[in-house]
Order: C-alpha cells, then structure tokens, then sequence
C-alpha cells in the first residue's frame, strides 16, 4: 500500500475535547436502502466524511485538505450507487473511488488517497470492549496500480492527532463477487479520549479508475478479536528486537501461506518511511531488519514508529521506539 498520512486527517472541530466517564462508542448500521440516490446529502446526513492525502510518485507528503462532508453522485470520493447488489445487498450500494475532483494532483502523477469514514471518541467506559466493523464488498472498476483497503484507526488529538492503530483489509484484489469481511479492535485504557474511525480509503493517480462496491455495513461491540480467520489469512508480526533500538532491530514475522507481502514502517503521523518488503514470500517464519534510515538513505529521528505487515487479506501493526 501506499504511505498513509491519513491519521492526520481528523480535524479539531470534529473532536469532542471531554473524556466522558460512559461509553462513547455506538453501533451504527446501514445497508444504504433507504437513501435517495440522487441527493447529493445522502451520504452527509449519514455522518460521512472525507479527507484526501496528496503525496509525490515517490511517496513523499505533500498536503492533506479536510475533512468535508461526505459527497454523492460527483467524481470526488464516493457516491450511492444502484444495481450492483445481489440477492442480500439490495438496490443500493456505496462506491468508493478516489478524489477525481483534485485534477491538479492526478494530473501531476501525485498519489491521491481519499479517506471515506464515520469517526467516533473513546469513552472511559468502553475499555475493555472488542468493536468489529464487518461489510460486504465486491471489486468494482479498479484498475492497477490504483489500491483500496477498508480499515479501523484510532487518532491521538492530544499528540498532534497521531495514528496509534491501523487495522485494514486489502480490497485491493478481492473477488467481483460479494463476500463479507470483519475486522476487530479491542479498545484498551489508553484510547480514551482518542478518536475512533472506521471506513475505506483508496489510492490512485493519473485519473486511473480505482472503484470498490460495500454494503450491509456493521459497527458494533462484539466478543471476536482481531481479524475475522475465515474471511483474512493468519498473519504473525512479532514486533521488532531489540525496542527500543538505536542501531538495527530485527522485525520477525510469519504468514500461513505463500503469497504477496509488504512490510513498511511509517512515522506516527502516518507518513511512510521505509518499504523493508514488497515480495512474495513462502509461508512459515522469516525476519526483515531496519536499520533506521528513510528511503532517501537519511537517517530516520528518534521517535515511534509503525511497522505494518500487509498482505492480500489483512495486516498486523507492531510499535518500535528508535532512541539515537
């Protein structure tokens, strides 16, 4: 996948600065039947938002610029689609695609990534408690080298809004057919007050198509963990040895069965710093190793960093401290 700046893209005005005592999470459900198709509010009045993510061919961050509410029926984000349902979606279904409204950056060979979610903040009384975002998909128009993933964030208003979880599902190169995907998050202590998101992103440049279909879409508090196994192949990050590090660390990982693999480490904000693997790997154990430079070969600051393993199915994300 492409650099991630999207744990930028919660803006203050959309943060409600009290840690309630309560629970501040709620199930939202929403299988877009009732929306009317051709109002361009359908998808805002349901609390969507969008944010886009400008970013050189090479990865290197430009600009981000929202968060707005969510649009239908333009060539910017997402739109209420029809006819694209089988038996258990229905008429109507929600197309997610890339910001083909932002012609300067796809016009430049820039890598747009448009974020389409619903946010909500951590209360104290959700600790403890495992939310599961689960939906239908299917592979709409979406041509190579665009990418899409559907995902789980958490965002740290109070650490210049820093991402601290990305769990996602690649739909990258899912089926044309429907099929349904789950992902989970256990919310622990230190989330409170933080933001908590849940949506689809893509990636796309030059005005390459880049659309994926969802449906019968659910967020809700739930007894599973992690990645649903039967939809996500099983995947091992172990984090990185030693952490914290100043030299070198070796990340260890693990993968059920052979297949397409990436290891990245991004910065907190969520920026890419370096791709450690981009191959296909055999299944069974292996290790990659940082030595803490960038992908310009400058040496990376002390600071949190994220290394993310992602597969076709899913990914893990373990935290290492580099301490110079």
């Amino acid at each position: 996948m492409h650099a991630r700046a999207a744990s930028i893209f919660a803006a203050a005005f959309l943060f409600v600065a009290p840690i309630a005592s309560h629970a501040a999470l709620v199930s939202y459900t929403q299988n877009f039947e009732s929306m009317v198709k051709s109002n361009p509010n359908a998808l805002s009045n349901d609390g969507w938002i969008v944010y886009g993510n400008v970013f050189t061919s090479g990865n290197a961050f430009l600009y981000g610029y929202g968060p707005y509410p969510a649009p239908n029926g333009t060539s910017a984000f997402c739109a209420v689609d029809t006819l694209q349902g089988g038996p258990l979606q229905g008429n109507l279904q929600l197309s997610v695609y890339s910001d083909y409204n932002n012609t300067g950056a796809h016009s430049a060979g820039d890598l747009v990534e448009s974020n389409v979610y619903h946010e909500q903040t951590v209360g104290a009384g959700d600790v403890g408690g495992i939310w599961t975002f689960q939906f239908d998909a299917k592979l709409g128009n979406l041509v190579s080298p665009s990418t899409a993933m559907a995902f789980i964030k958490t965002i740290n208003p109070s650490a210049g809004y820093a991402m601290t979880n990305l769990i996602d599902v690649n739909t990258t190169a899912i089926p044309a057919t429907w099929n349904t995907y789950s992902i989970s998050i256990t919310v622990d202590a230190s989330l409170v007050g933080q933001l908590m998101q849940f949506g689809f992103e893509n990636v796309a440049s030059h005005f390459v198509s880049s659309g994926v279909f969802y449906d019968n879409l659910v967020w809700s508090k739930t007894g599973g963990v992690g990645v649903d196994p039967t939809r996500v192949s099983a995947l091992e990050l172990r984090g990185a040895s030693p952490n914290p590090f100043a030299g070198t660390t070796r990340i260890d990982y693990s993968l059920a069965q052979r297949g397409g693999a990436q290891i990245s480490v991004y910065d907190v904000g969520g920026r890419r710093v370096a791709t450690l693997l981009d191959n296909v790997v055999e299944a069974g154990p292996h290790s990659v190793v940082w030595d803490g430079l960038a992908a310009d070969g400058r040496k990376s600051p002390s600071g949190i960093y994220l290394c993310t393993l992602r597969t076709a199915g899913g990914s893990r994300t373990a935290r290492m401290v580099l301490s110079r």
